[in-house]
């Protein structure tokens, strides 16, 4: 959020978003903040009126029995009230941390669920960024806000208390402590709302800093460390960004010590004043040491009570923008339809049809895909082939749904795929996308994307036609193998070409009628690619498949191969078709096979 853009949502719909989320995880999480601040206010009353009450029985000369009593009364007061207290202290966290749980648990499925196009959009990227920011930690807002409410409650009833008992000497010395309280607030806040303003500054020097010493720290920079000699390089850097922020804390620290000062000031003219006139009272209405005491302490716990409202509402405001960005994120519009809609048609099979798309990303004049028509017929396989920016990769996500056209439909047996739940038309399809997730897990989790109810003998043979089985056959727990090193000690780290085919095996696995295939074979050696095209027509039987691949020898196997220019489709046909054609398919694939053929030496040229 600009530090000049006012929250979207007020401090009373945040609120009551904690309260409603409060409710439905942890109901005691409001009523236990309430007894908190109960509890800590008699304690404070009890601090408060023991020391003048013992004064009281000594100069009334009470029996030394009352004066006991008196003091045993009062101690075993503040001895339950504090046990009390820091139990209840001890156990609340839990609920509070629990309610921020499921707040980012409503922040990642909102992650996981939104439309496409916003997880590549830089500003819901960081509006995700900043709800997550605010919910990160134990003193974030999500959980830090029922520490301040609870602070602002006692702090109120402690006011009113007060205010009560001080203005019965005199209400004017109540009104001096409350200015000079506010004034020495107003210059304490100042400096807060320095250090808040420039925020990013000191965010960008820690994200630096940070940066340099993660990528020293990284095993994947370790060689080439060692190799360009960059130590002492990437050591300039990090001073550099060190020295930085160094100058900013200095500056922050400076305007600290000035407000720190002026508060000193204040606080002695304050107690100054409430110290002449008690000592006034006392010489002259002979007021009783013990009331003396009494109004002194309270005069101070006073300016305590009147400083802790201020500076409380202020950190609730922020901490309520806080709230409000994750509510902006939580209630960001969907640009698909993810609840009612059309049912995805029940057919034996499914055509998709594309009528004259056109498409561009945001920001771009240029489309990227422009006036396509295209049909991919039931089991059909159809090859996309092109060069870079082509086109390629954009028409096959406008396929699966993940970008709707600008212009023109995507129909599914007839039906535009905009009617259906977006989730449900997801269902669809299987893939294998240039970028994959792969998480630390067993073989057979990665494989069917579950934790239980797996159907091993399904992953086996899914992990059999990628052309996997022997490499998890020789791995130490076989198909219970963990994967990866982040999670696991015992995790295997799988080649480029390992992770390719276990990807396949997934997208197998999830068996949908659409398979889709992007550079499915690029981390694959010649043998292992070989392999899973003679194993192509098993793999892709019963299903309409999309083939997308830069080397247009694999598009051999396909029943139609589409050579994608400039975002149109300049060629269609067969392999043989477009090679009698001669145009430019056929000359690229002469391009790429002439290397791959004897008599050719590395200029181009023949023996």
């Amino acid at each position: 959020m600009d530090k000049n853009e006012k929250p979207q949502y007020s401090m009373l719909q945040s609120i009551g978003f904690m309260l409603r989320t409060a409710w439905s995880t942890h109901k005691s999480v409001p009523v236990v903040c309430v007894f908190y601040a109960a509890l800590q206010l008699a304690v404070n009353l009890v601090q408060l009126f023991i020391a003048p009450s013992v004064l009281h029985k000594v100069e009334s000369a009470s029996p030394l029995p009352q004066l006991l009593s008196t003091i045993a009364i009062f101690s075993l007061c503040l001895m339950l009230l504090n046990g009390l207290r820091e139990y209840v202290h001890t156990n609340m966290i839990f609920g509070q941390i629990d309610t921020r749980s499921s707040i980012i648990k409503q922040i990642n499925h909102k992650a996981c669920v939104t439309s496409y196009p916003n997880t590549r959009d830089p500003h819901t990227l960081k509006m995700q960024e900043n709800a997550m920011n605010s919910c990160s930690g134990n003193d974030e807002p999500a959980e830090h806000i029922w520490t301040t409410m609870t602070s602002l409650l006692l702090n109120l009833s402690g006011f009113l208390i007060y205010f009560s008992l001080l203005s019965h000497l005199n209400i004017g010395l109540s009104l001096v402590v409350v200015l000079t309280s506010a004034a020495g607030f107003a210059v304490s806040n100042r400096v807060t709302q320095w250090e808040y303003r420039h925020r990013e500054e000191e965010s960008e020097y820690y994200k630096r800093m940070s940066y340099i010493r993660k990528k020293t720290e990284s095993v994947p920079l370790a060689k080439d460390i060692r190799i360009f000699g960059l130590g002492p390089w990437l050591n300039s850097i990090y001073e550099s960004a060190v020295n930085l922020y160094d100058a900013f804390v200095l500056r922050r620290e400076k305007k600290y010590i000035a407000a720190c000062v002026f508060d000193v000031v204040l606080g002695l003219c304050r107690n100054g004043i409430a110290y002449f006139y008690l000592i006034h009272l006392a010489l002259t209405e002979n007021l009783p040491a013990s009331d003396f005491l009494l109004y002194f302490t309270a005069f101070s716990g006073f300016s305590s009570w009147v400083t802790g409202i201020l500076n409380e509402c202020a950190v609730l405001h922020k901490e309520c923008a806080g709230i409000s960005m994750i509510l902006e994120y939580l209630n960001l519009p969907e640009m698909f339809r993810f609840t009612g809609g059309a049912a995805i048609p029940q057919a034996e099979a499914y055509e998709l049809r594309l009528e004259n798309v056109s498409f561009r990303y945001p920001g771009s004049d240029k489309p990227i895909v422009n006036g396509i028509n295209l049909t991919l017929h039931p089991d059909e396989k159809l090859a996309v082939v092109g060069l870079n920016g082509a086109g390629k990769s954009t028409l096959v996500k406008l396929m699966c749904g993940f970008y709707d056209p600008d212009e023109g439909r995507v129909l599914l047996n007839g039906m535009d795929v905009r009617s259906f739940n977006r989730s449900e038309y997801y269902r669809l399809f299987s893939a294998v996308f240039q970028e994959f997730s792969e998480l630390d897990v067993t073989v057979s989790e990665a494989v069917s994307q579950s934790v239980s109810d797996i159907d091993t003998q399904r992953v086996k043979e899914c992990i059999e036609k990628a052309g996997l089985t022997q490499t998890v056959l020789n791995f130490p727990q076989g198909y219970d193998t963990h994967l990866g090193k982040t999670v696991f000690l015992d995790g295997i780290q799988l080649s480029g070409g390992q992770t390719q085919r276990l990807m396949l095996a997934r997208a197998l696995y999830k068996n949908g009628p659409f398979l889709i295939l992007d550079e499915p074979t690029a981390a694959l050696d010649p043998i292992a690619e070989n392999d899973i095209y003679t194993k192509y027509s098993a793999i892709t039987s019963g299903k309409s498949s999309v083939f997308i691949s830069h080397r247009l020898a694999s598009t051999r196997f396909c029943d139609r191969i589409l050579f994608l220019k400039n975002g149109v489709i300049a060629e269609e046909g067969t392999h043989s078709a477009l090679m009698q054609l001669g145009g430019e398919y056929a000359r690229l694939f002469e391009v790429q096979a002439r290397y791959y053929q004897e008599g050719w030496d590395r200029d181009g040229n023949t023996d």
